[in-house]
Parts: C-alpha cells; sequence; structure tokens
C-alpha cells in the first residue's frame, strides 16, 4: 500500500507495469501469489515463552553484511535494540518480540529475486476495477456509514477513495498476507539492498508492540512487512493509525472502522489530500485537437486550467462541456493518444505517492471514481497497438546510446523510458505522447531499418 516513492515494497509480487513509473516494487493487490501458509500463533501472554514463529528461516551469512562494517546478525541486532530503547521501546516489548526477530535468507532472496512483468492499462484496470469489486466497495459504504462519514467530516477524504484503496490492496480484508512479519522487516534490514529503510520499519513495528495495538504474534502480513487491509509499512501504521472502534487499540487487521480512519488520516496528512477537491476524470480528447496545443503536453509535469482544455476540445467521455474555472489538470493518457484519456487534478499526486506506478495508481483513482457513481470507461475504438517485451527493451537499448538513462534496461516502460520517448519523438516530428511504436523503433534502428511488423497488444 501507501509505500511513498521510496518505500516502494508492496505486498507479494512486483507490478513494474509497461505504462507505469520507472521499475518499481508495487503490489498485486488480492489477486496476487501468496507465499506457504503460516499458520498464525496465539498472542503473547505476560509472564509466558513465546514460541518461535512458524516459517522455518535460514541462518545469517556467516560473513556479515557489508553495508554494517561485517558485523553479525546477532550484534547487528543488539544495536538495533539498543536503538528502540532510545526511541521509546520498553525491555518487555523487546523480549515478547525476540522470538520473531530472526534472520530470514528466504526474504532477502525474494526481494532480491522478485521478476517483473507487465499488463497494459486497459487489461489491468478491467481485472483490478472489475464490476464486482465496485459494487463490494460500495457495500462497504453503507455497512460502514458511520465510520466513513466521520472520516470524511474530520479529514476531508471522500468515502470511494477510501474504499477502493481497500479493495486494490486487500479485497477488503480477504488477502492481507500470512508471513510474520517482524523475521520479514530486522532481515531485510539487516540486508544492504534497503537496510537504512528497514531499520526504521523494525524500530516502528517495535513501537506498534509497545503501545499495545498488536502482539508479535498478530504482526501477519505480506513477506515485505506491510500489515492490515490497506497494508500499511509499520512507520504509517505508527504514524497515522487511529482508533475510530473506541477499543483502545488502533487494530488494521480485524476493524473496519479503524482501517476507514487510519486510511483517511494518511491520505489526508500524509499524502495532503485536498478537501473538495476531484481527482481522476475520464475525458474525450479529439483526433485533431485546436491550434496551440500539442502532444507532448500530455504529462503529469504539466498543469493547465481547465477552462484551458475546453478551448483545446476536451470533453466529458459524452461530449458535455467540462466546468470552465481555473482548476488546474493534466491530460493522463496511460496509453498513448489512442488510448484512454483522463485530467487528472492535484489530489491524483496522493494515489502516485501511494504507490509510484502508473498504471496502479490510475486504476486505483479510476476504481474510486466508479464506486462513487462513474460510468465504466470508453474503451479503445481500435487494439491500441503495443510493442512486444524484447522490443521494448531494444528500443530502451537505443535510448540509452543515445544518451538517456532509462534505468534499468528490462523491457518494462517506465517514467523514465516515457520521458526518453518523448523526446525522441518530438526530434522525429511523431506525434509525442510517451507511447513507444513501431515507427519509432525502426527511426531510431537507423535510416535502412524496416519496421516493426509485431506491434501486438497484448499481455507483456
Amino acid at each position: 500500500m501507501n509505500r511513498s516513492s521510496t518505500a516502494l515494497l508492496f505486498g507479494t509480487a512486483l507490478l513494474a507495469l509497461s505504462s507505469g513509473a520507472q521499475p518499481t516494487f508495487a503490489q498485486q493487490p488480492a489477486t496476487s501469489i501468496r507465499p506457504a501458509t503460516v499458520p498464525a500463533r496465539p498472542a503473547a501472554v505476560p509472564g509466558r515463552p513465546v514460541a518461535a514463529p512458524a516459517q522455518t528461516v535460514a541462518p545469517a551469512p556467516r560473513g556479515g553484511a557489508s553495508c554494517h562494517n561485517g558485523m553479525s546478525f546477532d550484534r547487528f541486532l543488539a544495536d538495533l535494540k539498543q536503538r528502540a530503547v532510545t526511541e521509546g521501546v520498553s525491555q518487555g516489548a523487546l523480549a515478547a518480540a525476540a522470538p520473531y526477530l530472526v534472520y530470514d535468507q528466504g526474504i532477502v532472496n525474494r526481494d532480491r529475486g522478485q521478476r517483473v512483468f507487465g499488463q497494459i492499462f486497459t487489461q489491468f484496470a478491467g481485472r483490478m476495477a472489475a464490476a464486482y469489486r465496485v459494487q463490494q466497495g460500495q457495500a462497504h459504504i453503507k455497512t460502514y456509514a458511520q465510520a466513513f462519514a466521520r472520516a470524511e467530516k474530520e479529514y476531508g477524504v471522500p468515502p470511494a477513495v477510501i474504499a477502493a484503496f481497500w479493495g486494490l490492496e486487500s479485497d477488503f480484508g480477504a488477502n492481507m498476507g500470512n508471513l510474520h512479519s517482524l523475521p520479514s522487516l530486522v532481515s531485510l534490514a539487516y540486508d544492504c539492498r534497503r537496510a537504512e529503510m528497514f531499520e526504521k520499519e523494525t524500530i516502528a513495528a517495535l513501537k506498534i508492540i509497545e503501545r499495545g495495538d498488536l502482539s508479535p504474534s498478530e504482526m501477519i502480513g505480506s513477506w515485505a512487512g506491510e500489515l492490515g487491509q490497506t497494508q500499511f509499512l509499520p512507520t504509517h501504521y505508527f504514524n497515522y493509525a487511529v482508533d475510530y472502534d473506541g477499543d483502545g487499540h488502533r487494530n488494521l487487521l480485524r476493524s473496519g472502522p479503524d482501517v476507514i480512519g487510519s486510511t483517511a488520516n494518511y491520505i489526508a496528512t500524509g499524502l495532503k489530500w485536498r478537501r473538495g477537491e476531484p481527482w481522476l476524470q475520464e475525458v474525450r480528447v479529439p483526433v485533431n485537437l485546436a491550434s496551440g496545443f500539442s502532444w507532448d503536453q500530455a504529462d503529469l509535469t504539466i498543469k493547465i486550467p481547465r477552462s484551458k482544455w475546453i478551448a483545446f476540445g476536451v470533453t466529458y467521455p459524452d461530449g458535455r462541456p467540462l466546468p470552465s474555472d481555473d482548476l488546474p489538470a493534466s491530460l493522463l493518457l496511460p496509453m498513448g493518444r489512442t488510448g484512454p484519456a483522463f485530467l487528472a487534478y492535484p489530489n491524483f499526486a496522493a494515489y502516485t505517492e501511494w504507490n509510484n506506478s502508473l498504471i496502479y495508481s490510475t486504476t486505483a483513482g479510476y476504481l474510486a471514481t466508479r464506486i462513487a457513481g462513474a460510468p465504466p470507461m470508453r474503451q479503445p475504438a481500435t487494439p491500441v497497438a503495443q510493442l512486444p517485451f524484447n522490443e521494448i527493451k531494444e528500443l530502451q537499448q537505443h535510448l540509452v546510446r543515445a544518451g538517456f538513462n532509462v534505468g534499468k534496461v528490462d523491457g518494462v516502460l517506465g517514467q523514465a523510458s516515457r520521458t526518453a520517448v518523448k523526446t525522441m519523438q518530438m526530434k522525429y516530428g511523431l506525434p509525442a505522447d510517451s507511447w513507444p511504436t513501431a515507427e519509432l523503433l525502426a527511426k531510431m534502428r537507423g535510416p535502412r531499418a524496416e519496421p516493426s511488423a509485431s506491434a501486438l497488444p497484448a499481455v507483456r
């Protein structure tokens, strides 16, 4: 969930998506492949020893982690516990957590060896924003009407926005993960790939125990340590969780009201939601736009008053005019100029901060509009041609040779690659909508290269 763009560890699988942000770790919500079941253990009882976590763990590397100056895991853990004490964690909480503060090489292997795959936006949104999830979101808003009303009054976040994240992250609590969180967190803290981040997350998890919200044995979630029905990292859990059901605890695993209030608090306070403003809106963009507009202006970094978009010929999908006002908006084309089109408002930044995959964030915003009553989006009149994996990778290689930093050359078109594509489209006089085409690839191959014959609208 709500990973900031530096956290990037969502749930159990990678969705570095073809039209999204730079190859990014992003949760595949609800339908993701979960690790083997780990039986939940009873809550800790004062005065009784706590059994070790159920999953099998491998010993820490003998040589020690290089980022910790070769320090052994035991020494690293002792130092980490001391840091936790200085930040207010008691010896009692540390004793309760101790059986779970073990190294698990399997978690580190999973973090290092994650696979990436892609889908085009209409396929991903069609699956993740399906009618059943819209209906479930609306039903949950009715079931928890009081909590949703309170959250909107206190934080200004509409119920549909909360419900959409709730549905995408865990199918309303049905798929929260089934691994003990503390072994995952402390293992990733000892590993060097994101050591500083996970040291903070481990200490935050200990603070949650100290505060009495969850016991160590109750901390069961995704493999990278996210917790609860909207998959909070421990730092977000500790900082933004609220007690909405009045039982004295902030329980995001089992309390619907706590989930609603906490998610609203995070969106409003952590992600700076703007009360009373829209977030995403499907629009229709005419093929022949008014003079003064070029496709390179379809970019989240370019914000134009809504009245200006009207002048360019942008309308509601059914042709009705947009409100003529100064509300800034960006034109978002997740599949280029021949695919779906949206106006993204300042509140859309909350979505890209929650998960910086463009396909995930656009799907989450779109699902929220559907739960709020918007009709299904219009499908492209004809299939949108997409270069297959090997040709996107080839295109990235050409972009690197042209001097662009596109990150990892992996066949996944991230934001850096899209920006480079737009620049080269402008250079060659092509419509600069950031969508890679066979024509652009042919031009980058050289004057004697033949255009690609395999631009397919298929899953990569």
